[in-house]
């Protein structure tokens, strides 16, 4: 399996306006991301962006669940969007409290932060949470559907 964030292709770095409305030319844009190569079985995938902060913490950018297996994007600016996102995908809570994305927003004292943009392949159509589950929630609830993945790092700069 394969994700691909197409505005990544010339380079490993996001645009300004995928980032937090905090920062300078921050428009909180949800970015377009692509996937291929699925493996047989897919009943539905779950997407990612999580920052890992240190081994043991880390900071949930976008979480979505029950995309169906016929999708294999989620269009820039989807985030929020019923009629963009996926039919019957659902978005959970970010680290900063909000349902859907949560664009990047490095500390001032930090000129970077690195993203993992993650694509999971379920061998059920929906997994049995909410919108408010944690992360946790959904990666005990992934164990024994996942039947491939792939992962991709981007990088924000201030």
């Amino acid at each position: 399996m394969k994700v691909y964030c197409p505005l990544l292709l010339s380079g490993k770095y996001f645009a300004n306006k995928h980032a937090s409305k905090g920062l300078p030319g921050g428009q909180n844009v949800s970015p377009l991301i692509q996937w291929g190569d699925v493996p047989q079985g897919v009943e539905s995938f779950a997407l990612s962006m999580i920052e890992r902060l240190s081994s043991s913490k880390e900071w949930v950018h976008w979480y979505v669940i029950n995309i169906p297996a016929s999708f294999r994007e989620i269009p820039e600016r989807a985030s929020g969007n019923r009629d963009k996102m996926p039919r019957g995908s659902l978005e959970l809570r970010n680290s900063f409290g909000d349902l859907g994305y949560g664009g990047p927003e490095p500390p001032k004292n930090s000129p970077s932060l690195v993203c993992e943009i993650t694509v999971h392949a379920l061998n059920v159509a929906a997994l049995p949470v909410g919108p408010f589950s944690t992360p946790e929630e959904c990666a005990e609830e992934m164990r024994g559907r996942l039947i491939g993945g792939a992962t991709m790092t981007a990088i924000f700069r201030r």
